[in-house]
């Protein structure tokens, strides 16, 4: 049986008003206001926290305490909240290429959904970082699709499709996926190894990101990227726990969690200060 959603409190989250039919125009401003409003970020594989899926535990941490999540979270809970609102859509998995093309040999480690719509497929995905979908794709080859950020295309088919996003007068792969069936059982092993594996980077670095309108903002442990759809990438140093604090809570609207090692895990992965000389 189904788990029950909260809409209300996804629709007060993320500023949602509007009609709620199962239509292409109620899922692209879904689309376009979720990574605009609750952040991409990795706090919990980093101070040792189990990332649940079940979706309790999700509205939890993303609706009622104002966190955010990584990819699992993300979609999850937007591949829920689409079903109650009678959308045809089911997860996929993705091969993860982006900044590493060794990628396409590994397994999985992305999750990503498709969504039908009137005979139509689209693919959603709420949750890839720093670049992170703020419309849904048709699932058609070699069209230049914008979105209200960069401007992507799918390739291939049949089975592996490519995710490319056009960064200047280059196109580069993003991710790989199948349009293969995706179980729970399939996501709970790659959930638990990105979440708790000593390689996993998602438990060595903070990343952070959040897509609001006309911009993007990406970190990286202490190096904070602000991205204007238009003009140059401006590009700062965090410096203090205390701007990082005020970077996360206020730029990134997340309430921190309460937890003892927060404080010193920030600190780690800040760029060490010099040292002060007579």
């Amino acid at each position: 049986m189904p788990e029950k959603v909260n809409l209300k409190g996804y629709f007060e989250r993320i500023g949602f008003a509007g009609s709620i039919a199962p239509t292409l125009a109620t899922l692209d401003l879904l689309h376009a206001l979720h990574p605009a409003a609750i952040a991409f970020e990795n706090l919990n594989p980093l101070l040792g926290l189990p990332v649940l899926l079940d979706q309790p535990s999700l509205e939890r941490k993303l609706l009622t305490d104002k966190r955010g999540g990584y990819c699992f979270e993300h979609n999850l809970l937007f591949m829920r909240m689409l079903q109650d609102l009678d959308f045809n859509v089911r997860p996929l998995l993705a091969r993860v290429v982006w900044t590493n093309p060794e990628g396409v040999s590994q397994p999985p480690s992305h999750l990503l959904l498709l969504v039908e719509i009137n005979g139509q497929n689209h693919i959603a995905d709420v949750g890839f970082g720093g670049l992170t979908l703020t419309t849904p794709l048709r699932l058609r080859a070699d069209t230049e699709q914008s979105t209200p950020h960069e401007t992507f295309r799918l390739t291939g088919g049949d089975p592996d499709w490519t995710l490319e996003v056009r960064i200047g007068e280059n196109w580069l792969p993003v991710y790989v996926f199948t349009l293969d069936t995706v179980t729970e059982a399939d996501i709970a092993p790659i959930n638990l190894a990105l979440s708790s594996d000593p390689a996993s980077p998602f438990t060595r670095e903070l990343r952070v990101a959040l897509a609001p309108s006309g911009k993007r903002l990406k970190l990286r442990n202490g190096s904070l990227t602000i991205q204007p759809i238009e003009g140059e990438a401006e590009q700062r140093t965090i410096t203090s726990i205390e701007a990082l604090r005020a970077l996360l809570t206020g730029e990134f609207g997340i309430t921190l969690p309460s937890h003892e090692r927060l404080e010193p895990m920030l600190a780690a992965l800040l760029p060490p200060q010099p040292v002060a000389t007579e």
